[in-house]
């Protein structure tokens, strides 16, 4: 049987996050995000004063990455690092009022790519391939 890159969940997968990336990236650089800020912006905004520690754990990306994505936004004036409160040893993250500040128009640009990609949908539909989608990753990540 040969490999028919239209009935493999992998290539789709792959292919449909590779567009949703791009389509994302285009819409965030305008307000000076790149995806891994994009990403990590997420995670403060829902708790700021994270550690870099756990925005590694919390984004699943490698210590290196966070790192170097850190060392950027901090250039950028997006974030501040501050002595943790519990650990002085480590360091907490803290957004700044720029940062504060992309929330809504970032998230807007999310929500546009988001219906974007669902355009055609239903709103049963929306709700089915969302579900299948967390499945499919819940899968995964059990084994």
């Amino acid at each position: 049987m040969t490999f028919q890159k239209e009935r493999s969940a992998g290539f789709l997968a792959n292919h449909m996050a590779r567009l949703f990336a791009n389509g994302l990236q285009q819409r965030i650089r305008p307000l000076g995000l790149a995806p891994a800020q994009f990403m990590t912006l997420l995670a403060l905004w829902d708790e700021n004063g994270l550690t870099q520690r756990e925005l590694v754990q919390r984004l699943n990306v490698e210590q290196a990455t966070m790192a170097n994505t850190l060392i950027r936004m901090e250039r950028d004036g997006l974030i501040e690092r501050r002595l943790h409160p519990e650990d002085g040893r480590s360091q907490s993250i803290h957004l700044t009022a720029k940062a504060v500040g992309l929330r809504e128009p970032a998230m807007q640009a999310a929500r546009s790519q988001n219906e974007v990609a669902l355009t055609g949908f239903s709103e049963d539909e929306r709700l089915v391939f969302l579900d299948l989608m967390r499945r499919a990753i819940a899968s995964m990540q059990a084994g």
